[in-house]
């Protein structure tokens, strides 16, 4: 019999998983606490789409609502359940699906920043996996549509890298890579906490700065000031991976010494980022923006708190100041209080 699988969160990548894992013919339930998202997939299906016509599919989807996740008690246990939710919401979301686990189920995280510890601390670390989503983007834009911005990485780009938190492969780290090809390519990761941290790394470079400015992914990229600081933002948060101890690996083609060495002004450096952010820039779609820029435009709570805020105490703890991220924090977290308005005036000056 084929695995039983939930997807907590059935937003813009939970949705563009789930929804692909459900197209490959896996028995999927998808869950969300947005009501008419869950609605509208139940009377018109999940509408997957993405930068080309072959990637649009409208998929008909089991779709739960929060509020019935109950209903799952009459049915088969859950074998491997995704939390796709908000880094806040993640203690929740487990509490939520931990009851309804088979014996040997187990709890991927497939989050943005570093959740692990926290699913742990629920059903514990031998239930836990990781899965990094690796430089894609998408978007839930309206009830039941989600688009990805960014190309699909096929062979060029390994998207999804699911592995153990004690770094060995194992059965079940392969199956869920094997899922996740339904969506896009993956492999199994011996190095979960050094991928973490370097997706960590690229998302607090983009985030806060697209929450704060306003500016979308292209836009953030192209011109010089803003680029000039999420650089700077990277290489802060190079800094203080590397002495937490975590091999880093290549970021959007950026080797992460290179980067850590452009914030910090080395010329030669500095050029070469620059060149492969702009290049990056060419190839998303103008739409694309990151999912914190995505909360401020939607008036929700943002993830600033795991992700630059996260930098920043992480460094203070060891001793590597992180000033930049921490007055990034900062920034963010007033325009989500809505005490100034997000703008490229707000960025200026950090």
């Amino acid at each position: 019999m084929g695995k039983r699988i939930v997807v907590v969160g059935a937003g813009a990548i939970g949705g563009y998983a789930g929804g692909h894992m459900t197209r490959a013919g896996h028995d999927v339930t998808l869950i969300d606490a947005w009501p008419e998202h869950v609605e509208y997939m139940r009377s018109h299906g999940l509408q997957l789409s993405g930068l080309t016509e072959a990637e649009r599919h409208s998929v008909r989807v089991n779709a739960l609502h929060v509020c019935d996740v109950q209903n799952l008690t009459k049915q088969k246990p859950i074998d491997i359940a995704f939390i796709c939710v908000k880094s806040y919401d993640t203690e929740w979301a487990t509490h939520l699906i931990k009851s309804y686990l088979a014996p040997d189920g187990f709890v991927v995280s497939l989050q943005n920043c570093i959740n692990e510890e926290r699913i742990a601390a629920i059903v514990g670390w031998g239930r836990t996996l990781g899965c990094i989503a690796s430089l894609v983007a998408a978007e839930l834009y309206q009830p039941g549509h989600v688009k990805r911005t960014v190309p699909i990485g096929g062979d060029k780009h390994t998207v999804f890298r699911a592995g153990e938190p004690h770094g060995r492969v194992t059965r079940r780290a392969e199956e869920v890579a094997e899922l996740l090809r339904s969506a896009d390519s993956s492999k199994v990761t011996t190095n979960l906490w050094g991928e973490r941290w370097s997706k960590l790394v690229v998302n607090s470079m983009r985030n806060g700065l697209s929450a704060a400015s306003g500016l979308k992914g292209n836009q953030r990229d192209l011109a010089e000031g803003p680029r000039w600081l999420s650089i700077r933002l990277g290489s802060e948060a190079v800094r203080v991976g590397q002495a937490l101890g975590y091999q880093l690996e290549k970021m959007l083609g950026m080797e992460a010494e290179t980067l850590a060495r452009a914030g910090e002004g080395n010329k030669d450096a500095l050029a070469g980022i620059t060149d492969i952010l702009i290049e990056a820039a060419k190839k998303r779609s103008e739409e694309q923006r990151p999912s914190m820029a995505q909360d401020i435009a939607k008036g929700r709570r943002t993830e600033t708190d795991f992700i630059n805020g996260y930098v920043a105490a992480r460094g203070g703890e060891i001793g590597v100041p992180a000033p930049t991220h921490a007055k990034m924090n900062e920034i963010v977290r007033r325009v989500e209080r809505g005490e100034i308005k997000a703008s490229p005036d707000v960025i200026r000056g950090i």
